[in-house]
């Protein structure tokens, strides 16, 4: 075990037998204090799972190390630049051109259009019964996400997945405490009390460097696998909270003995501290922050051979385990969706390897040759920018020459004065062999567009020439640049969007316990007030979610504004002809050709009372009341 310096008492774990805080551990499992047989059996099926896992993870990092080094401008010094360097700060060094980072910036700007709007998550009941609580469950989720920011930890997996080959996240149910000023009449006094200010469902995210799956099944199978985990940095102060507040957690105290950290996994194992220069720990605020490495394990086990319970069938428990030595959770999941809470975003998966090749993997190579080409080409401009001459110090005076700086006089010396100067200092030819780089750079820059489909025109650069291009030319080439982009989100949304929104809905259905109020503001707006009676918000009960729904997937596609002329044409032709328009709901069609042209608020502006649903009667309906009267034909 690694030792770490510092000022508070760390202990081995023969000496936490020493310690006693007097947990009341779970009844199901019974005594599980540091140091005891049992304890100690549960830490070692812990680690060895995350050993064999980390074992076969680790083989990938050194590629991941290199791509994190993509994603920056320069890179470290090799020591001939170092000493150049130390000579010249002007000189260049190896510089990284930012083409990958352009690269995966393009894509995850199609993603975030895809996936981030709001409600980030949609659903429909089964039955007509079921509407109204599909829209309440809609509405609620789509607040929790809001108020846990779901959308930056969804930005994060789907960045790992196009860097590193997947992304992972686990969705959990996260209750914020804090405390609410009330009125008090007894007193007549503002007081303040304890209270939980919200729960709801929230995402965490899960470093790829520190991802510990099964090895036995590919990256896309984790519900297939016999244990999934990770491992999380944080802090003594931070887990002490929350056991203050996780009724499930037990043994925080006992850390405050021991070191903290793990020995699966080296202090640093990525590139993205490297890059610039800094460390992700170091001894010098460890004993200001006191650093735990906690490692996540959901295991399938059988309790009776574990000694945790009577259950002679496979159940899924939660593991979690503060460095090597304290295990401050063991518990059932005891989920509705008897799954992992664990999700996976592999875009590029190939359907059987644990660790599949990423977007930027693809173009590592050829962003390494643009790199050269750059630096290169820089290297020589600056070689020949200096002057590089041929002297005969019998004519020159060298300290004249030296002297920097335009204008400056070089005398020659006493003993040739009057000869000339002919033939004193020759100027070196320099060849630029390097003139044909920026060529070069060009095709490999445009190879790694069509590997990696972030084209120029998701760029948003026109292509050069000097033709000139058709505005249908130019949409027939967006678009099929967008069908390659909707074939990667396509895979999300059914390997991570889906899971996401099932195991969302299904959290909040089982653990929601508080009620909540939701905006009636939006697409159901109609709905809930047709309902309810409610103009701006109404109060939702856990009850009112305990429905039969089904998940409305996303195609991976964006609402394109390169459409919306078209749209207006057939919106127009149908409202010409009524007979064709009867078959269509206008008032919908006119949403959706506002949405395509940018205008995303377009419900705001419903009148009041209902929708303005077009009514088209029938022959025979109008030709009755022609006959009574009513109406006469034009």
């Amino acid at each position: 075990m690694r030792q770490v310096q510092g000022s508070y008492n760390r202990r081995s774990t023969e000496a936490l037998k020493e310690i006693n805080y007097d947990y009341s551990y779970p009844p199901e499992v019974g005594n599980l204090k540091p140091g005891t047989e049992k304890h100690d059996k549960i830490v070692k099926e812990i680690l060895d799972r995350a050993q064999a896992s980390y074992d076969v993870m680790s083989r990938r990092h050194d590629y991941w190390k290199k791509i994190d080094h993509t994603l920056t401008a320069y890179i470290t010094l090799d020591d001939e630049e170092e000493y150049v360097l130390e000579k010249d700060t002007r000189k260049p060094v190896s510089i990284v051109v930012p083409y990958s980072y352009a690269t995966i910036e393009t894509i995850l700007t199609y993603w975030v259009s895809v996936f981030l709007e709001n409600p980030i998550f949609r659903y429909r009941g089964f039955t007509s019964e079921d509407t109204v609580g599909s829209i309440m469950l809609e509405k609620v989720i789509e607040l929790q996400c809001i108020r846990n920011k779901v959308a930056l930890n969804l930005h994060t997996q789907f960045r790992d997945s196009l860097a590193y080959g997947f992304g992972a996240s686990s969705p959990y149910w996260n209750s914020h405490w804090g405390h609410r000023s009330i009125f008090d009449k007894t007193t007549g006094m503002k007081r303040r009390e304890p209270t939980r200010l919200f729960e709801g469902n929230a995402l965490m995210n899960i470093d790829p460097y520190l991802y510990l799956p099964d090895p036995s099944v590919p990256i896309q199978d984790v519900q297939k696998g016999g244990f999934v985990g990770w491992i999380d940095k944080t802090n003594y102060l931070d887990t002490l909270n929350s056991e203050r507040y996780d009724q499930d957690m037990f043994n925080a105290k006992y850390i405050a003995h021991i070191d903290g950290h793990t020995s699966t996994i080296p202090e640093d194992t990525s590139g993205r501290e490297t890059k610039v220069g800094g460390e992700a720990r170091n001894a010098e605020i460890s004993d200001i922050t006191r650093p735990i490495d906690i490692t996540y394990m959901f295991i399938n086990i059988i309790p009776k051979e574990w000694k945790l319970g009577l259950g002679e069938y496979p159940e899924k428990w939660l593991f979690m385990l503060a460095g090597d030595e304290v295990l401050l959770k063991a518990q059932p999941l005891n989920l509705d969706h008897n799954l992992y809470p664990v999700t996976i975003c592999a875009p590029d998966y190939d359907g059987y390897s644990l660790t599949p090749i990423s977007r930027l993997e693809i173009i590592y190579g050829l962003q390494g040759i643009l790199d050269f080409l750059f630096t290169s080409h820089v290297a020589n401009i600056r070689k020949a920018i200096n002057d590089m001459l041929i002297v005969d110090p019998y004519l020159i005076n060298m300290s004249d020459l030296k002297k920097p700086g335009p204008g400056k006089l070089i005398r020659t010396r006493r003993a040739v004065w009057g000869r000339g100067v002919e033939n004193a200092v020759k100027q070196l030819a320099v060849t630029d062999v390097t003139r044909n780089h920026m060529q070069d750079a060009g095709i490999v820059m445009d190879v790694m567009q069509r590997s990696s489909s972030a084209v120029d025109s998701l760029m948003g650069i026109i292509r050069g020439g000097s033709e000139r291009r058709s505005a249908t030319e130019s949409r027939d080439t967006r678009m099929s640049a967008l069908s390659r982009l909707a074939k990667s989100t396509k895979i999300a949304s059914i390997m991570t969007m889906q899971d996401l929104a099932y195991m969302f809905a299904s959290h909040t259905q089982q653990l929601m316990e508080n009620e909540t109020y939701i905006s009636t503001a939006g697409r159901f707006q109609q709905e809930l007030e047709e309902e309810y009676g409610f103009s701006t918000g109404m109060k939702v009960s856990p009850m009112d979610l305990l429905i039969n729904y089904d998940i409305v997937s996303h195609d991976g596609t964006i609402e394109a504004g390169e459409f919306a002329e078209v749209w207006l044409q057939m919106y127009q032709t149908l409202a010409q002809n009524p007979a064709v328009g009867s078959g269509f709901d206008m008032v919908r069609i006119f949403k959706h050709l506002a949405r395509i042209s940018g205008a995303k608020n377009v419900n705001e502006f419903v009148r009041k009372g209902g929708s303005a649903q077009i009514k088209l009667k029938q022959d025979e309906e109008i030709e009755a009341e022609v006959q009574k009267g009513n109406m006469r034909p034009i």
